[in-house]
């Protein structure tokens, strides 16, 4: 069965195999609120500070191993978002963001598993990159617009973090032909798929872990 999805490249592969987790992490704890436009700037600024901690746990392991050949096809500058959340944090909050807010006990799990794997097994950050970077590109839109009408954000204030140099829909398509220039292997594919389900996985407890504390 493997097989004839290797034909089909690992961009289809992963698509195919973790799209229930993806619908799942979509409607998960803080995203759920998210999306329906029920979120303060405190809240969304909890949000911003948990996924800085995996942005640049991911983005410096991807930096760290850029020529490497099952990772260098992805990494595309255009898509680095820890310097813009980091500015949208500032901009949202403060300057003393880092102090003030902590992330999530997840997020902390998460980026500590990135960093284990740009030490022992840097190709798998490749599927971490497909969970966030090409998310990002497909939905950060689409969040985007919420997040602003939620906040009544004007003028691209404190919204970097959705906004890419270049055009969406040409950056998807570069990002899709990297992931199949990747090394195609039917092992090389089965373990990126199974790391990208755990990576959506982490991201659903971390979305229950932030709308708990919420209520907590």
């Amino acid at each position: 069965m493997h097989g004839a999805f290797v034909t089909a490249g690992l961009a289809a592969r992963l698509r195919n195999d973790t799209a229930q987790l993806h619908r799942l992490a979509e409607r998960s704890g803080l995203m759920a609120r998210l999306l329906q436009g029920r979120i303060d700037t405190r809240t969304y600024c909890s949000l911003l500070r948990s996924l800085h901690l995996l942005y640049d746990a991911l983005e410096n392991g991807l930096a760290r191993h850029a020529r490497r050949p099952d990772i260098a096809p992805l990494c595309l500058p255009e898509l680095a978002r820890t310097a813009a959340l980091h500015d949208d944090l500032c901009a949202l909050h403060g300057s003393s963001w880092s102090d003030d807010i902590l992330p999530s006990p997840a997020a902390i799990d998460y980026a500590a598993h990135l960093k284990a794997l740009s030490s022992d097994q840097p190709a798998l950050l490749a599927a971490h990159s497909y969970v966030r970077h090409l998310g990002d590109l497909h939905g950060g839109q689409v969040l985007g617009r919420v997040v602003a009408g939620a906040l009544h954000l004007q003028h691209g204030r404190g919204m970097r973090f959705y906004a890419f140099d270049g055009e969406v829909g040409s950056l998807i398509r570069r990002y899709r032909d990297g992931l199949d220039r990747l090394p195609q292997d039917g092992p090389r594919i089965d373990a990126l798929v199974a790391e990208a389900q755990s990576g959506f996985r982490r991201h659903i407890a971390m979305f229950d872990e932030l709308a708990a504390a919420l209520s907590g």
